[in-house]
């Protein structure tokens, strides 16, 4: 393999992960993905990653593969829209399996492998609901919640060893995850763009090459442990409505 460098990005099927594994591809990584779908054109997986076995055979193949992997993109989740009071156990459940044990168990499994060789890059993908609160998605957001403060653990206690940990905070992505939450009703696209100052929803693409940013030890090396908002300035806006809308009429 020489000096080739290993991706391996969880939820590759679609969106943001998707897309991930294409720059990163198209940047010289192997790529290594699971998803619960094919994901063609890569060294591709069907698993759940929220199940030990899964995410142990995958392990196994990447290393049967590769022998290595220098970077891990936690992109992998699953969204819900209920208020708290009707949010299941179950409901609540299989959000925190997919969305925060999932990237425990990847983060543990390759975090053990890049220890031993004492370098490598993980970045989660968290989400603007692990760092404020947005009704109605009470088990999403402790996820998210919860995601951010695992790449925060981590981080600390790697760091020295040679392995970074971060986490990227995208806003509202255009996704498959998008159109399925605004069929429900959950939302239209003027909520959304009338909050963020910019104006517009994210693309995968913007999430992507915050990534790539973070997985690039050249341009990155010393940042570790940090939160990165790519949200189009969603979390830094405390305005009111009639303000927030009014500044873009200036």
């Amino acid at each position: 393999m020489g000096d080739e460098r290993v991706a391996v990005v969880t939820g590759a099927a679609h969106g943001i992960g998707r897309r991930t594994a294409e720059l990163l591809a198209e940047e010289g990584y192997r790529l290594a993905v699971i998803d619960r779908e094919p994901v063609p054109d890569f060294f591709s997986f069907q698993g759940d990653v929220s199940d030990d076995a899964d995410v142990d055979r995958f392990v196994a193949a990447v290393e049967s593969r590769y022998g290595r992997a220098d970077v891990l993109v936690n992109n992998a989740g699953i969204a819900s829209i209920a208020p708290a009071e009707e949010t299941t156990a179950a409901e609540w459940r299989r959000v925190l399996d997919v969305n925060l044990t999932g990237p425990f168990l990847l983060s543990q499994a390759f975090g053990r492998r890049m220890l031993v060789r004492g370098t490598g890059s993980i970045v989660n993908i968290a989400s603007v609901a692990g760092l404020l609160g947005v009704a109605d998605r009470v088990a999403y957001n402790a996820s998210k919640h919860g995601l951010i403060g695992l790449t925060r653990t981590l981080a600390v206690e790697w760091g020295g060893r040679g392995v970074r940990v971060n986490a990227v905070c995208p806003g509202w992505v255009k996704t498959e995850m998008d159109d399925a939450s605004q069929s429900s009703g959950a939302y239209v696209d003027t909520d959304i763009t009338d909050h963020v100052p910019m104006a517009r929803f994210a693309q995968p693409d913007d999430i992507a090459r915050a990534v790539a940013f973070l997985a690039d030890p050249a341009k990155s090396g010393f940042i570790n442990g940090t939160t990165l908002s790519v949200d189009g300035g969603w979390a830094a806006d405390g305005s009111w409505q009639s303000l927030r809308l009014n500044t873009r009429a200036r």
